[in-house]
């Protein structure tokens, strides 16, 4: 086809980019640190707000027919039925809010009369949307079985890295996926963004986006480590991460984009999904990668056995000057 315009591509960074990431690897690493403390404290001092998935009780969506809710209102109204802690939140549209019922003490009886009480309160100004149950031992269940999932993907990736690189590629990448979770966690925690099912699913797929992530630039650094033998380890990660900037921008405006048309379109029960995935993804993700997963190489040895990699450098550096970029 040749009439078709011959279009290479572009790159957002020019190929001879030499950013010295490896200039801040002890401060990154200090501030990554003190940030996982300080989300550990968080989750364990706050907690997450746990959906019905997970606590179990009834979730009701509804929407105001005439103009905004009135939030305040509604607290003062459902916070007098006598029916243990209800909470109210509004989302989306002015109009909308969600009414979670915590579960009853008496069984599927006493939740059924509490559920009336909440809707004979709410009279004929809100329509009813969505409607959701689960029962304690259900929301017990899933919540064991979510953890579980977390932990196995995390297991799963650390075997994979390993199989495919060295162990202390894949140390490196269980240390960079749990700082994205322990931060997502704590994020979660601090914004009291509902964690049920669509949360465990945004970890996840967290998991496997931070590992894409930062097996292209492992990859790189890998291959440098073979045809540069002389070369400073951390020169060597420098122009391995610089080579796979313009990917990294790409990869990161695509998945921008998707999570935006999530947000937009995707409805009230994809946002919690949608925050977790632009925090932990995309935000710190990226960070990651670049600050906690090759830096962690070199504390780590990785490089030191090389041919030459002990001798004195020559007097002109073996530094590669036209190292092409991956897209």
């Amino acid at each position: 086809m040749r009439f078709l315009p011959n279009f290479k591509g572009f790159d957002f960074f020019p190929h001879d980019l030499r950013l010295p990431f490896m200039r801040f690897k002890a401060l990154a690493l200090a501030l990554s640190a003190v940030a996982m403390v300080l989300s550990l404290f968080v989750f364990y001092t706050r907690g997450l707000n746990y959906g019905v998935d997970f606590k179990g009780g009834t979730m009701i969506e509804v929407q105001s027919k005439s103009g905004p809710a009135d939030v305040a209102q509604l607290r003062e109204k459902l916070g007098g039925l006598g029916i243990g802690g209800v909470q109210i939140q509004s989302f989306g549209a002015p109009t909308d809010v969600l009414i979670r019922i915590e579960q009853q003490e008496g069984g599927e009886a006493q939740q059924q009369a509490a559920i009336k009480k909440v809707v004979d309160a709410l009279g004929g100004q809100y329509e009813q949307r969505r409607y959701e149950s689960v029962g304690p031992a259900v929301s017990s269940e899933l919540r064991w079985t979510g953890m579980i999932a977390v932990v196995c993907g995390l297991f799963a990736i650390v075997a994979y890295v390993w199989f495919r690189f060295e162990w202390q590629f894949a140390l490196g990448a269980m240390i960079a996926n749990v700082h994205d979770l322990v931060l997502t966690v704590g994020f979660l925690a601090i914004m009291q963004i509902d964690f049920d099912l669509n949360t465990v699913a945004a970890l996840l797929t967290i998991l496997g986006y931070s590992v894409n992530d930062t097996v292209v630039i492992f990859d790189r650094i890998r291959e440098m480590l073979r045809r540069y033998k002389r070369l400073p380890i951390e020169d060597l990660i420098n122009i391995a991460i610089n080579s796979t900037l313009s990917r990294s921008v790409i990869t990161h405006v695509t998945v921008t984009l998707a999570l935006l048309s999530l947000l937009l379109f995707g409805g009230p029960t994809l946002h919690a999904f949608t925050a977790a995935m632009t925090f932990g993804a995309v935000l710190v993700g990226s960070y990651t990668s670049i600050f906690i997963a090759s830096p962690i190489l070199i504390y780590l040895g990785v490089g030191r056995g090389r041919a030459g990699a002990e001798e004195p450098e020559p007097a002109g550096p073996e530094v590669p000057i036209n190292i092409p970029a991956r897209r």
